[in-house]
C-alpha cells in the first residue's frame, strides 16, 4: 500500500475524485467550485503522480485501488462515492470490485470497462519502454488527444510535465493488465453516472453506451463539443452529473 497525498474541500457526503492517466490532482481544479457545496471532496494524487511517491513497477490496478482504500480509513470513513476519469475510471472499478460494500455511488467520466485489446496492450508497454529511454517527453504529447482545446492542452501539458517518469511507467503497466470489468459494473446496485464527450477520440462514446446498455439503472450524460475530459471541458455540466448520485 501506499500513502497518497491528498486536498480535502467541501461539505457534504465524501465523494472521492480519482484522476486520469498522467495526471494528477490538479486536475480537478475547475470541477471542484460547482461541487463543494454538495461533497465533502477528497482528491488524492495516485501513487506515482504528484506528490504521492512512486513505488517499483509491477503493481496493478487493484493496488491502485487498495491505496484508496487505505485513504478512507486513515479519514475514518466507512464508505464514499467515487468519481473516476479514464485511468481513473478503471481504479474506481476496480475498486467497486474489491471494496463493493465501502461504495456508495459510483461516476464514471470519459472511461470505458474493456480491458485493452492486445494491439492497445503492446502500445501501452511500447510507451513504456520510451518513457524509461526518454522520460516524459514521450507523453507530452498526449495533452493534445485529451481535449481538442488548446488552451486546456497547455494547461494539461503542464500537469504532465511535473509527473514521475516511475509513477507513469508503473501506471502503463497496471493498465495493459487491467481485466474486463462489465461483469463488475452491471453487477452494482449503487448509483452510477457516465459522464462523456461526443468528441473523445481516446474512448469512443459507444463504450459509455456500452456501460450504459449493461447497467439500465445508470444515468448517462453526453456532452457535444467536449472531448476526453469532460471535468476539464465542461466542469459545470459534469457536477450537474455528478449531484444525481445523492
Amino acid at each position: 500500500m501506499t500513502k497518497l497525498a491528498y486536498h480535502r474541500s467541501g461539505q457534504g457526503a465524501p465523494l472521492v475524485l480519482v484522476h486520469g492517466f498522467p495526471l494528477d490532482r490538479a486536475f480537478w481544479n475547475p470541477l471542484l467550485p460547482h461541487l463543494e457545496a454538495h461533497f465533502d471532496c477528497i482528491v488524492p494524487d495516485l501513487r506515482g503522480f504528484g506528490e504521492s511517491p512512486a513505488t517499483e513497477t509491477g503493481y496493478s490496478l487493484d493496488d491502485m485501488a487498495a491505496d484508496l482504500g487505505v485513504l478512507l480509513g486513515e479519514l475514518g470513513l466507512p464508505g464514499a462515492f467515487l468519481a473516476g476519469h479514464s485511468m481513473g475510471g478503471y481504479i474506481a472499478l476496480a475498486f467497486a470490485r474489491r471494496f463493493g460494500a465501502q461504495l456508495l455511488g459510483l461516476g464514471l467520466l470519459g472511461t470505458q470497462t474493456a480491458a485493452d485489446p492486445p494491439e492497445k496492450k503492446a502500445g501501452r508497454y511500447d510507451t513504456l519502454e520510451q518513457v524509461r529511454r526518454e522520460g516524459l517527453s514521450a507523453v507530452l504529447g498526449m495533452a493534445d488527444k485529451l481535449t481538442a482545446d488548446p488552451r486546456h492542452a497547455s494547461v494539461l501539458r503542464q500537469i504532465i510535465h511535473r509527473q514521475q517518469p516511475a509513477g507513469v511507467m508503473g501506471a502503463l503497466q497496471a493498465m495493459a493488465e487491467r481485466p474486463d470489468s462489465l461483469s463488475t459494473l452491471s453487477a452494482l446496485t449503487v448509483p452510477v453516472v457516465i459522464v462523456h464527450g461526443l468528441q473523445d477520440t481516446l474512448v469512443p462514446i459507444e463504450r459509455a453506451r456500452e456501460m450504459k446498455s449493461a447497467l439500465p439503472a445508470a444515468r448517462l450524460t453526453e456532452l457535444p463539443g467536449v472531448g476526453h475530459c469532460p471535468p476539464f471541458e465542461a466542469p459545470e455540466q459534469t457536477a450537474a452529473a455528478l449531484k444525481m448520485l445523492l
